[in-house]
């Protein structure tokens, strides 16, 4: 199994060494949305009301998470995120924050 911090440099390494260099972060940030918007459509098509149409049933939703996941890893390789500290931050916050809430939320219930 590949750790976050290996996934990052994974990643790092094959942008230079087969992918010449990042894009811009910019770039990047809307390549992102692009393949959060494709996983959003097959998301609906598989759970939700829409229908598939031609070769989309071909795609995955492992495939598509895992497109989020790669440019999501190059977004913070570029910005210097280390994300295995800043996901046990988030997972501290959110622990501390929301210890009760979500167990006293009847909307849950």
């Amino acid at each position: 199994m590949t750790t976050i911090e290996q996934a990052q440099a994974q990643v790092d390494q094959w942008i230079k060494t087969v992918g010449v260099r990042y894009f811009s972060e910019l770039t990047n940030m809307a390549i992102l949305t692009e393949e959060v918007g494709e996983l959003a459509r097959l998301m609906a098509r598989t759970y939700g009301d829409q229908s598939f149409k031609g070769k989309e049933a071909d795609d995955t939703i492992a495939d598509e998470l895992a497109d989020v996941l790669w440019v999501l890893i190059c977004i913070a390789n570029q910005t210097r995120v280390n994300l295995t500290e800043a996901f046990a931050r988030n997972l501290e916050k959110k622990s501390t924050r929301d210890a009760s809430r979500h167990q006293d939320n009847s909307k849950l219930r």
